[in-house]
């Protein structure tokens, strides 16, 4: 069976992680702000009047717009590595990744040889029906090579409006030359939790992301598992959070809600300190009691660490694999309307017990490393929070900036920590920590720094 391989990059993959909100306008932060000094606009004098030099005698004429943008994300990225200003392009584009609904084909696609290779084609998709395959390289886009373009900016062309056509040119092992696949674009939904049923008795909920797709997904996914097998057969749940960068806080919290019937699920603090927002869990757990284990590892970042916290915090689950990346803090998107969006972290989130993972991650219960393979060693390093640049200090900070490699094999057999749990769960194995002690509930006193 197909599994992710992905070596996540930290600053690019969880840059949009844990964004708690979508404001309507600025007045609700700025309405308590201290009002800028003499001095501020002093500096701001001094702006200008660079801005103004570097417009007018700059060896080359430089795009005014360029310049403002790279001002303004200097002055956000001097603050976190998560705080940028979006133009109305990338606003559209965050808008579309955390919705999970957009204009295209239906493809997951990476970069091979400057050509776009398919990994898989989704089912039920446009891609689908007209006959792409997985392994296709894509060398044309309505007529344009793909060399030279960027996985992203191939992927741009390939999306759009509902009902448009598309002229795709595959080269595929085979044939003896290329093909040319129309394909009419549709409204296709990312599919962001996955489910199968290991060896007829563990129900895998395999969650890549949180958008709005994700808690719908998850019902539907746990019914179908529940459908296959009967209750008195069924082990348990494997919640597979590895290489999950995040995404909603809002669909973290039901996601979490969804295993739990009662107790605080995360809160959030910002600037004032005394004004905490809580979230609770609600009666009805959707597994019905059944034993949880969670994997994680250096790629489950943000919102997915809520949820790990969460079940880990109440011992509604045993926490399997290696540390978490530890991205503790919470994005705001505060539309500006034709310029964009401004992306803001307005906020710090602490699990159940009061810990802080920012710069320090969730730590498992049950320690698990997978190898890596010999083709990736010392090609890759494990990086986690604190050792990007401007990191927000976290309350019980890794100051050495390790985190764990993120890493999950292709072949379910070479996945020792998935190995891990089905024994776990199957009764096969052992281990003090699963199930977990419901009676040993954390006071929150380990997490704080000594």
């Amino acid at each position: 069976m197909l599994r992710r391989i992905s070596m996540l990059m930290a600053g690019a993959a969880f840059g949009a992680a844990a964004i708690i909100a979508v404001q309507a306008g600025t007045a609700s932060l700025t309405s308590k702000a201290d009002a800028a000094g003499s001095e501020t606009y002093r500096q701001l004098d001094i702006f200008g009047d660079i801005f103004e030099r570097v417009r007018s005698q700059y060896v080359t004429e430089p795009e005014e717009q360029k310049l403002i943008k790279a001002a303004i994300n200097g002055m956000l990225r001097d603050l976190d590595p998560h705080s940028s200003y979006l133009d109305l392009k990338e606003s559209n584009q965050m808008r579309t990744s955390t919705t999970g609904k957009f204009g295209g084909l239906g493809i997951e696609v990476t970069m091979e040889n400057e050509l776009v290779k398919v990994i898989a084609p989704m089912d039920g998709t446009p891609a689908s029906k007209a006959g792409v395959l997985a392994g296709d390289l894509v060398s044309q886009i309505d007529g344009e090579n793909v060399r030279g373009l960027s996985l992203q900016e191939a992927v741009e062309k390939m999306r759009g409006l509902v009902d448009t056509p598309i002229v795709l040119t595959i080269l595929r092992e085979g044939a003896d030359k290329p093909l040319e696949i129309t394909i009419v674009r549709d409204i296709i939904t990312v599919q962001s939790v996955k489910h199968r049923v290991e060896g007829g008795d563990v129900g895998v909920l395999d969650i890549n992301g949180f958008t709005e797709q994700t808690y719908p997904g998850l019902t539907d996914a746990i019914s179908a598992i529940r459908e296959e097998v009967k209750d008195d057969e069924l082990k348990g749940y494997i919640i597979d959070l590895r290489l999950n960068p995040g995404g909603l806080l809002p669909q973290a919290i039901r996601v979490s809600d969804a295993f739990l019937d009662r107790g605080e699920i995360v809160s959030t603090r910002g600037r004032d300190k005394n004004r905490v927002s809580r979230d609770s869990a609600t009666p009805g757990d959707q597994t019905r009691g059944k034993p949880i284990i969670v994997l994680m590892n250096g790629g489950s970042a943000s919102a997915s660490e809520i949820v790990a916290g969460a079940l880990q915090d109440h011992r509604r689950a045993t926490i399997l694999g290696t540390r978490s990346f530890g991205k503790g803090s919470v994005q705001t998107i505060i539309p500006l309307g034709e310029n964009g969006a401004l992306r803001l972290t307005t906020a710090l989130y602490y699990t159940p017990s009061g810990c802080s993972i920012q710069g320090k991650g969730i730590d498992p219960d049950i320690r698990i490393t997978q190898p890596l393979p010999e083709e990736l060693q010392g090609r890759v390093e494990a990086r986690g929070e604190s050792s990007l640049r401007n990191s927000i200090e976290g309350e019980a900070q890794d100051d050495s900036g390790s985190g764990s490699f993120a890493y999950v094999p292709p072949e379910t057999e070479d996945d020792l920590q998935l190995q891990a749990a089905l024994r776990l769960l199957r009764g096969e194995d052992t281990n003090e920590a699963f199930p977990p002690n419901k009676e040993d509930l954390p006071t929150g006193a380990s997490c704080k720094r000594a």
